[in-house]
């Protein structure tokens, strides 16, 4: 029995964020949202931190709140800019410091996503 693609997950997602956010964005009504959503997408732009620094500070702060959907899409942007396997697991070190225990399992879940972002990319950084 073949065993399901596990990049699939990572593909669900993206498709499922990008059309959420596409249908949430399509109501001219709610100025706060679309404020929020730009807000949230200026706070990782470059400024007296790089882009690539609030990625991974993203990251942790993503694992401490525990929010699997919010690992993956920084987990991505920090691959994406580059960070190695060695920081990004100095910065989960962080996180599980900070959280405790109960990051356990988001570990786990970053772990796996890491997998799944290097293995498309053919690398093992």
């Amino acid at each position: 029995m073949n065993q399901p693609d596990p990049t699939d997950r990572l593909d669900a997602f993206n498709a499922y964020r990008d059309r959420m956010n596409r249908r949430i964005l399509e109501d001219d009504d709610h100025l706060g949202i679309k404020r929020f959503f730009n807000l949230d997408t200026a706070a990782y732009r470059d400024g007296a931190l790089d882009g690539r620094t609030k990625e991974l500070l993203g990251l942790v702060a993503s694992m401490v709140l525990r929010c699997n959907d919010c690992i993956d899409y920084h987990l991505q942007q920090c691959v994406a800019a580059g960070w190695s396997d060695d920081e990004l697991n100095d910065a989960m070190n962080v996180a599980l410091v900070v959280g405790g225990s109960i990051v356990i399992p988001h570990l786990r879940h970053a772990v796996e996503t890491i997998d799944m972002l290097r293995a498309r990319a053919g690398d093992d950084t």
